[in-house]
C-alpha cells in the first residue's frame, strides 16, 4: 500500500514590517569606554551583565537611556562578553576585546 506525499519548498520569506529593534556594542575592541546603544526598546526592563571569560559577574545594570557608557579602563586587557537582557530574556550577547 503507498501513501501519497507531497514535498513543498520555501522560495521566499516574507519580511518582518515595523521591527527596527536593534542592539549596538562599539568600539570593538574597547580600551576605556564601550558604549551600548539600544533602538525601539521598552527600557524599563532591560539590563546589562559584564562578564569575563571564566564566567564571573563583573558589572550589572540597568539601561535608562538609549545609549549606555561602559567603563572598561579598570579592566585588564582580555575578551568580555556583555548580555543585554530584557525581563530576564536574553535578547544580544557580544563578545567584547579589551586593550
Amino acid at each position: 500500500m503507498q501513501q501519497p506525499y507531497e514535498i513543498s519548498a520555501v522560495t521566499g520569506l516574507v519580511e518582518a514590517k515595523g521591527i527596527t529593534r536593534s542592539v549596538l556594542a562599539y568600539p570593538n575592541p574597547a580600551t576605556d569606554f564601550l558604549t551600548l546603544e539600544v533602538k525601539e526598546f521598552d527600557l524599563s526592563n532591560l539590563r546589562f551583565q559584564l562578564y569575563d571569560v571564566q564566567g564571573n559577574l563583573l558589572q550589572s545594570e540597568k539601561i535608562t537611556g538609549n545609549q549606555t557608557s561602559i567603563m572598561m579602563r579598570n579592566l585588564l586587557p582580555a575578551t568580555y562578553y556583555l548580555k543585554v537582557t530584557e525581563s530576564n530574556k536574553e535578547v544580544k550577547v557580544f563578545k567584547i576585546i579589551k586593550n
